[in-house]
């Protein structure tokens, strides 16, 4: 598994009586969802806390709620007073957009978007700090680089994971106003089924050194993602 293993998996335990060390893989699905969605145990999870250094990946589908909750949940300081990052391609496209003539095809400046976003990204890495990543689901290799990036500075790679259906997560696309395209989502959708069943199998993806799995209902109790 990737990462050290020097610590155990740093999440707040739900609420209720403690169970023991937390695993490394925490199926947090169940707690009341809109109708559709799947469910399990409920586990009322308030927070999720890592080591003050460590890195968490956002993942999901688009549209799945990743930037709100990452904008609602991350604070701006760690518990010892030291920033926390957030890296949100969503926020280097709207800088992008506030810049840019409004008719102006968002096809056009993509790259430029990318560019600017992993070169954010990468100093943010190199600054040591506590870190929060969207992840866009594209291109793979991003994980695997936060994660050797991770293991040579230290520091370990843990991923949340919003189990969401493809329907809410389009609902979720047309509300921002922005849709991925229908093969762009197949594609997110196919990724995202191998990542959640590799994850209900008990099995961390390679890198990273814990996932908490959550659904709509869950993401949406959820009250903070801590350091410290």
């Amino acid at each position: 598994m990737g990462g050290s293993a020097r610590r155990a998996v740093p999440a707040a335990p739900p609420t209720g009586p403690a169970a023991g060390p937390e695993p490394s893989v925490r199926g947090l699905r169940g707690f009341p969802a809109p109708r559709g969605s799947r469910t399990g145990p409920v586990r009322l999870v308030r927070e999720l806390r890592y080591p003050v250094g460590d890195l968490v990946v956002a993942s999901g589908l688009p549209g799945s709620g990743k930037s709100t909750l990452m904008k609602r949940t991350v604070p701006e300081r760690d518990r010892r007073g030291r920033a926390v990052l957030r890296v949100d391609s969503q926020d280097t496209r709207e800088r992008f957009e506030a810049w840019l003539p409004v008719r102006l095809p968002y096809a056009v400046y993509r790259p430029l978007v990318r560019i600017a976003h992993y070169a954010g990204l990468r100093r943010a890495l190199r600054s040591g700090a506590s870190l929060v990543v969207h992840d866009c689901g594209t291109p793979r290799w991003v994980r695997p680089w936060l994660a050797r990036h991770a293991r040579r500075q230290g520091r370990d790679l843990h991923l949340v994971l919003l189990d969401v259906e493809p329907a809410l997560a389009l609902a979720g696309q047309a509300a921002r106003g922005r849709m991925v395209s229908r093969r762009a989502f197949r594609r997110h959708v196919r990724a995202v089924r191998e990542l959640v069943t590799q994850v209900e199998s008990g099995r961390p993806p390679p890198g990273c050194a814990s996932v908490a799995l959550l659904d709509r209902g869950a993401a949406d109790a959820l009250g903070g993602i801590g350091f410290g």
